[in-house]
């Protein structure tokens, strides 16, 4: 079993910034790759970022893509996510999720055993 928890979350202006943390514990982090996915009201959840065990390996979605930056610190078992110029569109439940390294499945929420409790992102216009 992983255990994962987020912080970070909360309400920020258009344009403004967040990071996101996301602790682990239980199994070794190392193993895992680890996801960001978002959950809009009356939406359905969706794939953010996700960053392999290596710490390089990354993919994100287009919507986010060039202004969030998904990290990890293996020696800390934390993963985070940076958000930049934040858009209204942007606001969702933010989780984090552990799973392993794909090329083909890293957006697909079944792929992902192991979920956090989610983080409240606002972004106000």
């Amino acid at each position: 079993q992983v255990q994962l928890g987020e912080s970070g979350g909360g309400l920020v202006q258009a344009g403004g910034s967040l990071r996101l943390s996301c602790a682990a514990s239980g199994r070794t982090f190392s193993n895992y790759a680890m996801g960001w996915f978002r959950q809009a009201p009356g939406k359905e959840r969706e794939f953010v970022a996700v960053v392999w065990s290596n710490g390089i390996t990354t993919y994100y979605a287009n919507s986010v893509k060039g202004r969030f930056t998904i990290s990890r610190d293996n020696a800390k078992n934390t993963m985070y996510l940076q958000m930049n110029s934040l858009k209204p569109e942007d606001t969702a439940v933010y989780y984090c999720a552990a799973g392993s390294n794909s090329a083909i499945y890293y957006s697909i929420i079944s792929y992902y055993p192991y979920w956090g409790q989610g983080t409240q992102v606002t972004v106000s216009s």
